[in-house]
């Protein structure tokens, strides 16, 4: 193949993604792998919280929004300075999502793991070294506003390899870019 051919077949520039869901979902692990993929640089949301939402979470106390706002514009101001990002974050309801999206520099495609309590609440249990207590976990189900009718979203199961869910990501994160650019026609 000519070299001309093989950049014709490159990966498209996806934007920058938000790797979103509950607690245990598996947002960091999936987050590094379509980060190492892409080429992209990987940023944990959960280290950008403040220390007293980190002291909050460690006690048993769920965060509200007023806690979770300026975590938010912390973490907004990250996709204002890259396009080439992704980014764990729990974003749970769609006004959080909404603000990341005006935050960013460009496109932005959140990638929604979901799970069953069951799975997530095995996953938080195996968990060592996490200040998120399982006893959280029904609070954020609770606050979890469904990304329904947001076309910038993908919906992954999580009960299957990370792998394959890193590839339905990219793949249905370029269908997404791809029918950005075609309305931009």
């Amino acid at each position: 193949m000519s070299m001309a051919a093989s950049q014709l077949v490159s990966r498209p520039k996806l934007g920058a993604l938000v790797v979103m869901g509950v607690s245990g979902c598996g947002k960091t692990s999936v987050g590094k792998l379509l980060a190492s993929q892409l080429g992209y640089s990987f940023i944990e949301g959960d280290s950008r919280h403040p220390e007293a939402n980190v002291e909050k979470m460690r006690a048993g106390i769920a965060l509200d929004d007023g806690d979770r706002w300026p975590w938010l514009e912390i973490l907004g101001d990250e996709l204002k300075v890259s396009k080439e990002v992704v980014i764990s974050c729990s974003a749970l309801k769609r006004s959080y999502r909404d603000l990341l999206r005006a935050q960013a520099a460009g496109e932005v495609t959140f990638v929604f793991l979901q799970g069953s309590r069951s799975t997530l609440a095995t996953r938080l249990s195996g968990r060592k070294g996490h200040y998120m207590p399982l006893s959280l976990l029904d609070s954020q189900l609770q606050t979890l506003e469904l990304p329904v009718d947001e076309r910038d979203v993908v919906t992954i199961e999580i009960d299957q390899p990370i792998e394959r869910i890193a590839s339905i990501a990219i793949s249905h994160a370029a269908t997404i870019t791809y029918r950005r650019d075609e309305t931009k026609i």
